[in-house]
């Protein structure tokens, strides 16, 4: 059998056509049973990115809270008691020095940024 180059294109793109679909596919959940999702599946990985920690000392003016926190699982973090910024300062008047409490932090720009805090029980 002769290969001629209009067959090699064609079996390149046949390929690629393929790969392309299948991924496609893959991407949008085709396939998955979504009637069968636990919806508390999504509140327990948000809820793991949230970390237990005691409030030690406030800095309004700075936007800044220093913390005594667990392991830090999505920063790869242990426990310590460091300071922290925060994106938002009215985050800082629900909380006060010895509070418990969870929170959230990315890093960002190369800092450490609480995104959330929420009082524990």
């Amino acid at each position: 059998m002769k290969i001629t180059k209009f067959t090699s294109i064609a079996l390149v793109a046949a390929t690629f056509t393929a790969t392309v679909l299948s991924g496609a596919a893959y991407a949008d959940g085709k396939g998955q049973d979504h009637a069968k999702a636990d919806p508390m599946k999504g509140m327990a990985m948000a809820d793991a990115d949230m970390t237990n920690a005691e409030v030690r000392k406030i800095d309004k003016d700075a936007k800044k809270i220093t913390l005594k926190h667990e392991a830090i699982k999505n920063l790869d973090m242990p426990g310590m008691t460091m300071v922290f910024q925060v994106k938002d300062a009215s985050m800082l008047d629900k909380v006060q020095a010895g509070d418990k409490i969870k929170f959230k932090v990315i890093s960002e720009g190369g800092a450490y940024v609480v995104t959330a805090i929420e009082p524990t029980k």
